[in-house]
């Protein structure tokens, strides 16, 4: 260990020797790495992410459509298929996990219920994704199921065409 430097004397090499304080702001961090990193992952996310074409609803065509917030929204999905009635998601596309009963009495009280959770959660608007195939006779029939609940706005989703 080196001996400590005496605090008085005229002859040590540091005297007059004071450290030099930075005041001309130099302690700016450059960010333009990240930036350019941030940028690189947003486009490799946009350029890999693939659509799920498994759980995507083809709606039908609109000449007009308002556009709906599904974040503040419950969102129901009606798959093409099924003799009697449509499979009917609660969830935005066709997620195996989310299927609802077919049942009449059953998915009317399922889907009652989620509207209701919905109106806790302050989410007034229902939007309905029903694939181009499905009978408006099912569409109809979930229209009656929602109505059940009061205070809910209901929304039928559309692909706007030109």
């Amino acid at each position: 260990m080196p001996a400590p430097l005496p605090e008085n004397d005229s002859a040590s090499p540091w005297m007059g020797m004071r450290a030099k304080r930075n005041t001309d702001g130099g302690d700016d961090i450059d960010i333009t790495p990240m930036i350019d990193v941030t940028f690189l992952l947003l486009i490799f996310f946009l350029v890999g992410s693939v659509p799920d074409q498994v759980t995507a609803v083809e709606l039908p065509e609109a000449l007009h459509g308002k556009p709906v917030s599904q974040l503040k929204a419950v969102v129901f999905t009606l798959g093409d298929g099924g003799i009697d009635s449509a499979p009917l998601y609660e969830a935005d596309g066709k997620l195996p996990d989310k299927l609802m009963p077919n049942e009449p009495e059953a998915r009317s009280q399922a889907v009652a219920e989620v509207v209701t959770r919905g109106r806790s959660e302050k989410k007034n608007d229902v939007v309905i994704k029903a694939d181009r195939g499905v009978a408006f006779r099912n569409v109809s029939a979930l229209i009656k199921h929602i109505s059940q609940v009061d205070g809910v706005q209901i929304h039928l989703a559309v692909s706007e065409s030109e």
